[in-house]
């Protein structure tokens, strides 16, 4: 099977993603395809359609360069990757509320009164939200915009590894990323894997999950 063939087969891109950690440095990813990429990702839920996550595109050798030293043992995928993303948790999400509810109302996905009735609700919500909540929340509507890049990715033809092991408490401070605001999620790298990922083990359904 050729890992790095676009794809619009459902079960080919979930089924065949694997974690590569090794790619061809000599192929990149237009911005404007990685915009296209980042976007599709974003078709996520999150919370109130908050859209708490912010990625950091690293794909230039110096900001390969600054990376590198925070990135442990993955130094091969920074080296070789089109990119490394960086995924942040945005803390300070609800900034945007009124936007967004403005834009449902203008695309006419939400009638107004709905949308003036729900932003005072999201509104008073937000106001009062204990900052270990608001970090939860925004943790998992990262993750789970990170899973969609991941297969986003793969059906632009790329392969991509999750990548937790970096120093989070450095990164925002050498790109100059405002760290009280912005939670580091993972960073993701993206290329075109030259070597296929390894299966890997998963546990049965009856170790997982029960009805009731």
């Amino acid at each position: 099977m050729n890992i790095n063939k676009p794809s619009n087969d459902f079960n080919e891109v979930v089924k065949g993603r694997r974690s590569v950690k090794v790619y061809d440095p000599k192929v990149k990813i237009s911005r404007e395809e990685m915009e296209e990429i980042i976007m599709e990702a974003t078709l996520a839920p999150s919370s109130v359609n908050m859209q708490p996550w912010r990625f950091l595109i690293i794909d230039s050798p110096e900001a390969k360069a600054k990376l590198a030293p925070l990135a442990r043992f993955n130094q091969e995928q920074v080296e070789t990757s089109a990119a490394v993303i960086a995924i942040f948790g945005d803390l300070k999400a609800d900034e945007n509320v009124d936007h967004i509810y403005e834009q449902m109302v203008a695309h006419g996905y939400m009638p107004q009164d709905v949308k003036d009735m729900q932003l005072g609700k999201i509104k008073a919500y937000y106001d009062n939200m204990p900052h270990q909540v608001n970090l939860e929340t925004a943790l998992i509507d990262a993750g789970l915009v990170t899973m969609q890049l991941m297969l986003v990715a793969r059906a632009h033809g790329y392969e991509t590894n999750p990548i937790g092991g970096y120093e989070k408490d450095q990164i925002a401070d050498v790109f100059g990323i405002d760290k009280e605001r912005h939670a580091p999620v993972m960073l993701l790298s993206i290329g075109k894997g030259t070597k296929e990922g390894y299966p890997s083990y998963r546990l049965p359904f009856e170790k997982i999950a029960q009805f009731r």
